[in-house]
C-alpha cells in the first residue's frame, strides 16, 4: 500500500475516532502518531488500518434527484 492510501484512510478515519472502541480508538491514535511522523505502515498495521476504514467507512451512494427537477419539453 501507498502512502496516499494511508493517508487517505486516516483522513477518513478522522470523523469516526469517537465512535470507536476504546481499543480501536488507541489503536487508530498509534496510526495517527506514526502517520504524523512521516511513517510508511508495515503490513500488519495497513491491514488493521484498512479494516478500521472498511468498519466504519460506508460509501454511500449519492442519491439522483434528477427526476424531481424535470425540464418541461413542451416550453422549447
Amino acid at each position: 500500500m501507498s502512502t496516499r492510501d494511508q493517508n487517505k484512510y486516516i483522513e477518513a478515519l478522522r470523523r469516526y475516532e469517537k465512535k470507536m472502541e476504546f481499543k480501536e480508538q488507541s489503536m487508530f491514535k498509534m496510526f495517527l502518531k506514526r502517520h504524523k511522523d512521516d511513517e510508511d505502515l508495515d503490513k500488519l498495521s495497513m491491514a488493521n488500518l484498512k479494516n478500521l476504514y472498511d468498519k466504519y467507512h460506508l460509501n454511500r451512494d449519492r442519491k439522483n434527484f434528477d427526476h424531481y427537477f424535470k425540464k418541461d419539453q413542451d416550453s422549447e
